[in-house]
C-alpha cells in the first residue's frame, strides 16, 4: 500500500482546482478501506485497528470489558461511513480476500446479537459492566448506533434489505434500547433522533414524545448563522453533527411528522451555507480548531448534509472543490496513515491533540466526508464545474472578514497568501485544562499553521502566558469573552486562571483588539493587571522546523524602534513557509524557542515570541501591547512596509502609555485604525 494517496482519475476541466471527480473519491474510499482490511486477518475478526497511542485513548485497561465492546462498535460503525456508500457503488468489492459487503453484513448482525463474541452490548449490560451508579449515564455505543443506521440506509439494497425479518428484528431490538435511552444533552440527542427515525421508517414503534423532546432541545441550542452551541463551546460539531444529522432527520422523519422543526433545521443549515465556504482557505484546507480534530475532513460533510434538504442553498461546484481540497490536505501526506489507518493526530501522530474518549478507530469519523458518495453520478455535486467562491474575487492584497456574533467566530480570507485565519470567543475552560485552551483559546487559528502545544511552560504559540513573579505561577487565558467588531477592529477579553469563586477584578486579564492586514493580523491589546511584578510572553504560530533560516531586523517609526524576526523554511511536505513577528510599543524583546514533539506538522518546530515585564505594583506603566504576525507560502522576502507597517501610534493620555482613551495607529500606506475599548464592558458575551 502506498504511503500517499494518488488518484488515477483526474479531470482538470471539470475540476480545475483539484482535478478530483466522483471516480477519484471512489478511489480514495477504496484506498482507505484497503488500509483497514489489511489489518483484518479473518472474516470473523472485528474492526479493531493497531493502536500507536496507549496512554490517553481507550480502552484504558484490559479489564474494561465495556470499553472493548465500545471499541468494537466504533470500528465497525465509523468504518462504515467509508464502506457503506462504496458497497452501494461496488457491491462485489473484495479486499484482503474478504468480500466487503458480506463482511459488514455479518459484523453488523453479530454486533447486535446477544451472546456473539463481538456483541457490543445493550445499554443495561454496559451499565452493569461499568459499575457506574449514575442513573443517567450514557455510553459510546449510542454514538455508533447513529452511524450504523445512516450506513444501513446508504447500503439498503446491499445489506439491510438482504436480512431476513428475524435478523432485522434482532438489529431493531438492539437499536430500540439506545434510541429511547439515556444520552448526553448536546449533539448526542441527534443520535437518538436518527435511531428512532430509522426505526420509524422501517415500521417499528417509537415514542414520538421522546423524539419531540430531543428535537426541540436541539433546536434550542441554535446560536445563529448555522451554528449550534455544543456545551460551552462552538466547534465543528455544528458542522459534522448538527448540520449533517438534522437534514437526514428531516428527510427520514421531520418533514412529515414535525414540519415546523424540520423547517427550522433547514433554515439553519442554509444559514450556515451563506458563510461556511469562507471557513476554508484557498486550497480548501480545514483549520485545526476545537475538540476531536482527529476527525479532519469530516468538517466538509455539512455540504452534503445541506444537499439532502428539500431546499438546499449549497453551491455544488464550490462544495466539491472544498471537500476535495480538504480530502487531499490529509490524504496527500505521507504521515497521515499508521499501518494503513489514519493516525491519532491532525496530520501524523500528535498526542497533545488526542482526547480520552477516542480509540484507535475514532479517526474513521472522517469518513463522513465520503457520505457525499451517496449522491448519484448525475448530481450537481459531481457534475458542476469546481468554483472557488470568495477566492476567485479576492484581490492580491485584499482581506474579506466575516464576523458571526452568535457563535463568536471571526474568520478572515487573505488574498495575499490564500490563508484563512479564525479568531474566536465565548470560550470557557477550566484553568487546568491546557488541552482545552489549545483547542479553543488560541488568539488565532490559521489553516496553514495548525496550533502548537506548549514548547515551554512560559511560552505558547498564539497565546499569552503570564508569570506572576510573587507567587511564581504561570497562567494562560482559559476564558475568552466576546464583544465583536467595531470599525474594522475585533474586541475580546481574556482572563488568566479564571474561576467562578473569584471576583473578576481579582483575576489578571487582557483586553484584546486586533485587525487584519494582507498577510496576517495586528494586535493592540491592553493589559488589565491588579498585581505586579509580572512577565508576559506572546508567541507567534508554531513554525515547522525542517531547516529554518532565522533573520532579525529593526526599523524606526515615529516614537520608537520596531523589531522583527523572520523565519524561512519548509513544512513536512516540503512546502515553502515564511513567518514574521514584529513588535512595537509595550514589548521589550523578541526571542525564539526550539521544540520537539509540539507541532502537528513536523517533529521539530520554532516559536518566535515577544516578552515584556511590568515591575511596579500600583504604578501607571505601559498598558498597550502592539505586535504583528504575518505569514506566506513562499520564501520571497516580505516588503519593508509589510514587515513594519506602522508609521506612528498616538495615545490619548499625555504619558503615551495607553491606560485610557483611544489609541490611533497610522500605517505607512495611510490606513488608520482607532483602538477604543470604551463601551465594551457592558457588551461582553459568553
Amino acid at each position: 500500500m502506498k504511503n500517499v494517496f494518488e488518484p488515477n482519475h483526474l479531470d482538470c476541466d471539470l475540476s480545475p482546482y483539484t482535478g478530483l471527480t466522483r471516480e477519484s473519491w471512489i478511489e480514495a474510499a477504496e484506498y482507505l478501506l484497503n488500509g483497514i482490511f489489511q489489518n483484518i486477518r479473518n472474516f470473523d475478526d472485528p474492526v479493531v485497528m493497531p493502536r500507536k497511542e496507549t496512554d490517553v485513548t481507550y480502552p484504558h485497561s484490559a479489564d474494561a470489558v465495556w470499553e472493548h465492546k465500545a471499541e468494537y462498535f466504533e470500528g465497525l460503525a465509523r468504518s462504515l461511513f467509508i464502506a457503506a456508500p462504496l458497497i452501494h457503488i461496488r457491491p462485489k468489492l473484495v479486499l484482503n480476500d474478504i468480500c466487503v459487503r458480506n463482511y459488514y453484513k455479518s459484523q453488523i448482525l453479530r454486533a447486535c446479537t446477544p451472546g456473539d463474541p463481538v456483541y457490543v452490548g445493550s445499554y443495561a449490560e454496559c451499565k452493569k459492566l461499568s459499575e457506574d451508579p449514575n442513573p443517567f449515564r450514557a455510553f459510546q455505543q449510542t454514538v455508533e448506533t447513529c452511524a450504523l443506521v445512516i450506513c444501513l440506509w446508504m447500503s439498503r439494497e446491499e445489506i439491510w434489505d438482504t436480512y431476513t425479518k428475524e435478523e432485522k428484528d434482532v438489529i431493531a431490538d438492539f437499536l430500540i434500547e439506545y434510541a429511547h435511552g439515556n444520552t448526553v444533552p448536546q449533539n448526542w440527542r441527534l443520535f437518538n433522533m436518527l435511531d428512532m427515525a430509522f426505526l420509524h421508517m422501517e415500521g417499528y414503534a417509537i415514542d414520538a414524545n421522546i423524539m419531540r423532546e430531543h428535537a426541540q432541545a436541539v433546536l434550542a441550542y441554535y446560536a445563529g448563522d448555522g451554528w449550534y452551541r455544543d456545551g460551552h463551546s462552538f466547534d465543528y460539531y455544528s458542522c459534522w453533527a448538527f448540520n449533517v444529522y438534522a437534514p437526514l432527520w428531516n428527510q427520514w422523519y421531520g418533514y412529515v411528522q414535525e414540519p415546523y422543526l424540520a423547517r427550522k433545521f433547514e433554515e439553519n443549515s442554509n444559514a450556515l451555507m451563506r458563510t461556511y465556504a469562507d471557513f476554508f482557505d484557498a486550497d480548501g484546507f480545514t483549520n485545526m480548531w476545537g475538540r476531536s480534530s482527529i476527525y479532519r475532513t469530516a468538517a466538509t460533510s455539512a455540504f452534503d448534509g445541506n444537499l439532502m434538504l428539500r431546499s438546499s442553498a449549497a453551491n455544488p461546484g464550490l462544495a466539491r472543490r472544498i471537500s476535495s481540497g480538504s480530502l487531499m490536505q490529509f490524504m496527500g501526506r505521507a504521515d497521515f496513515l499508521y499501518r494503513g489507518v489514519p493516525t491519532l493526530g491532525f496530520y501524523g501522530q500528535f498526542t497533545p491533540l488526542v482526547q480520552g474518549y477516542s480509540c484507535a478507530e475514532s479517526p474513521f469519523w472522517l469518513g463522513k466526508a465520503f457520505l457525499c458518495l451517496h449522491l448519484p453520478a448525475d448530481h450537481p455535486f459531481w457534475t458542476a464545474k469546481e468554483s472557488n467562491g470568495t477566492w476567485e474575487k479576492l484581490g492580491a492584497k485584499e482581506v474579506k472578514t466575516t464576523v458571526l456574533d452568535g457563535p463568536a467566530l471571526c474568520f478572515s480570507n487573505h488574498g495575499a497568501n490564500g490563508e484563512t485565519i479564525l479568531r474566536t470567543g465565548k470560550v470557557v475552560k477550566d484553568k487546568t485544562d491546557e488541552h482545552g485552551m489549545w483547542n479553543y483559546a488560541k488568539l488565532c487559528f490559521n489553516t496553514k499553521y495548525p496550533w502548537e502545544s506548549a514548547p515551554r511552560r512560559d511560552v505558547e504559540a498564539q497565546q499569552y502566558v503570564l508569570h506572576d513573579k510573587t507567587a511564581d505561577t504561570y497562567d494562560r487565558a482559559n476564558v475568552t469573552f466576546w464583544y465583536g467588531e467595531r470599525d474594522g477592529v475585533l474586541y475580546r477579553r481574556q482572563f488568566f486562571g479564571y474561576e467562578l469563586e473569584t471576583e473578576c477584578h481579582w483575576i489578571q486579564a487582557v483586553n484584546l483588539a486586533d485587525y487584519t492586514v494582507p498577510f496576517g493580523v495586528v494586535r493592540a491589546d491592553r493589559l488589565r493587571l491588579f498585581k505586579k511584578p509580572v512577565t508576559l510572553t506572546l508567541g507567534a504560530y508554531g513554525f515547522p522546523d525542517n531547516g529554518t533560516e532565522c533573520i532579525a531586523k529593526e526599523q524606526d517609526y515615529e516614537g520608537g524602534t520596531a523589531r522583527a524576526v523572520i523565519l524561512k523554511g519548509r513544512d513536512f511536505t516540503g512546502r515553502e513557509k515564511q513567518l514574521a513577528m514584529t513588535i512595537y510599543d509595550g514589548w521589550d524583546c523578541l526571542k525564539t524557542v526550539n521544540s520537539t514533539g509540539t507541532n502537528p506538522d513536523s517533529e521539530k518546530s520554532v516559536v518566535v515570541y515577544a516578552e515584556t515585564a511590568r515591575r511596579s505594583h500600583n504604578h501607571y506603566e505601559q498598558a498597550i501591547l502592539v505586535s504583528q504576525v504575518i505569514t506566506k507560502e513562499d520564501l520571497a522576502d516580505f516588503a519593508e512596509d509589510e514587515l513594519f507597517p506602522i508609521q506612528k501610534i498616538v495615545y490619548t493620555d499625555p504619558q503615551a502609555k495607553g491606560g485610557y482613551g483611544p489609541v490611533t495607529i497610522t500605517h505607512r500606506d495611510g490606513t488608520v485604525r482607532v483602538i477604543d475599548f470604551d463601551g465594551i464592558e457592558g457588551q461582553l458575551m459568553l
